[in-house]
């Protein structure tokens, strides 16, 4: 199954809070100016013309009497982590694929509901709602990319919210949809599909992988024979990968922090500030799990997105350390050496090639330890009171992002 909550922010607040039952509200960046992109939709807002990623002054055109909700990304979280753990009481095997989707494996457990997996999914929906108020649908299917398809295209348009997606009635359901439903196609690979000829799902799924490979070979070049292979597995309903619990909890390959500025900085020394509070806040994450890190990287990028500007360049240290002072002496070094002078309005930082912390080469030349013993006392005080509890003088200038990063998850309001 793919497991899929309805307009998932806008259903938390209307769940939580009576007063906005029966009226259209989005879940938006800045409810009192009026600004930002709309994050989530509810029903009755849909019906209006609003759509998701749209701006808000947009949206209120359509719907003059939308309710905007300022966002609360720590309660979605709980409330997205208490519906997993809704659906792990009926089978082990539960994946989260976003904060509102989960892949659920029953086939070990179908058997409790007479092997009727329709049944299944309805009593899961029906303990989801009256748990949480959320309303989930369901697309059902062998695999996940099937499941994934059933839910997207069928089950979202069914008045139950639930679709099995029948792998040998494929040429009934899925390959009718036009290539543009074809999960992972966006609207320019569309385009490309379009221009040699293709026009539904069944129309790829139905090309010889070989001849697919060498259309897209002279529209791509000769390094896109993987890519052919995926969209036509895709199309064809193959998908081997299995649904796997702990497939977010392996350890990471890098550690990184970007964000997108307010406004262009047009300064080196401005630039150094938030390179600086991005180096702070991914040391104090290698520190957390134990990692020091060799390769740091830092990007910038400018405002326009049609004419890009900036870089991504990294790295080798001499040595792995997660000491913010110490990483951050080389991703000046980077920004110096590779920042042309455009206006930067996106910065990452990323430390990778990791090794464990518990064991270093010890130095005579360097005050390593000084500055390990500081970094778990702040490590400490900022795990107990907050990430602002302390804070570097320049986090208080006006390049300083830091305080209003800290009330935020993933670049939205906790």
């Amino acid at each position: 199954m793919l497991a899929d909550c309805q307009s998932f922010y806008a259903s938390v607040e209307k769940s939580q809070n009576p007063d906005y039952a029966g009226r259209p509200i989005v879940v938006a960046g800045d409810p009192e100016r009026r600004s930002g992109i709309v994050l989530a939709a509810c029903p009755l807002a849909k019906e209006k013309g609003v759509t998701t990623a749209e701006r808000v002054g947009e949206a209120v055109a359509k719907c003059p009497e939308l309710v905007i909700v300022r966002p609360r990304m720590s309660e979605y979280i709980r409330v997205s982590l208490q519906i997993s753990d809704i659906y792990r009481s009926y089978t082990d095997l539960v994946e989260p694929y976003s904060i509102d989707e989960q892949f659920i494996d029953v086939t070990g457990s179908l058997h409790l509901f007479g092997g009727d997996v329709q049944k299944m999914a309805q009593h899961m929906q029906q303990q989801v709602l009256s748990e949480t108020g959320i309303y989930c649908r369901f697309g059902i299917a062998e695999n996940k990319i099937l499941a994934k398809t059933a839910c997207d295209n069928f089950a979202k348009k069914n008045a139950s919210g639930i679709y099995v997606l029948e792998k040998d009635r494929l040429a009934d359901s899925l390959w009718k949809l036009p290539i543009s439903k074809l999960f992972m196609a966006g609207n320019r690979m569309t385009y490309h599909f379009r221009a040699m000829g293709i026009e539904t799902i069944g129309d790829l799924a139905a090309i010889p992988l070989e001849r697919l490979k060498q259309l897209m070979r002279r529209k791509f070049g000769k390094n896109s024979d993987i890519n052919a292979e995926l969209y036509w597995r895709i199309a064809n309903g193959v998908d081997d990968s299995p649904v796997t619990p702990g497939t977010h909890e392996s350890p990471p390959q890098s550690i990184g922090h970007q964000m997108t500025l307010p406004r262009d900085y047009g300064t080196l020394e401005e630039i150094k500030v938030v390179v600086l509070e991005l180096t702070e806040l991914v040391c104090q994450r290698c520190r957390s799990k134990g990692f020091m890190g060799q390769v740091i990287a830092v990007g910038c990028q400018g405002a326009d997105f049609d004419r890009p500007t900036g870089f991504f360049r990294q790295f080798k240290m001499a040595d792995p350390t997660n000491v913010t002072n110490h990483v951050y002496r080389e991703a000046v070094r980077l920004l110096e050496r590779h920042w042309d002078g455009n206006p930067v309005r996106k910065v990452g930082v990323t430390l990778g090639q990791f090794s464990n912390s518990e064991q270093y080469q010890l130095s005579l030349f360097d005050d390593r330890e000084r500055f390990m013993a500081l970094e778990r006392a702040t490590d400490a005080l900022k795990e107990k009171y907050g990430d602002t509890v302390i804070m570097r003088a320049v986090s208080m200038t006006q390049a300083g992002q830091a305080r209003d990063r800290s009330g935020k998850i993933g670049g939205h309001y906790k």
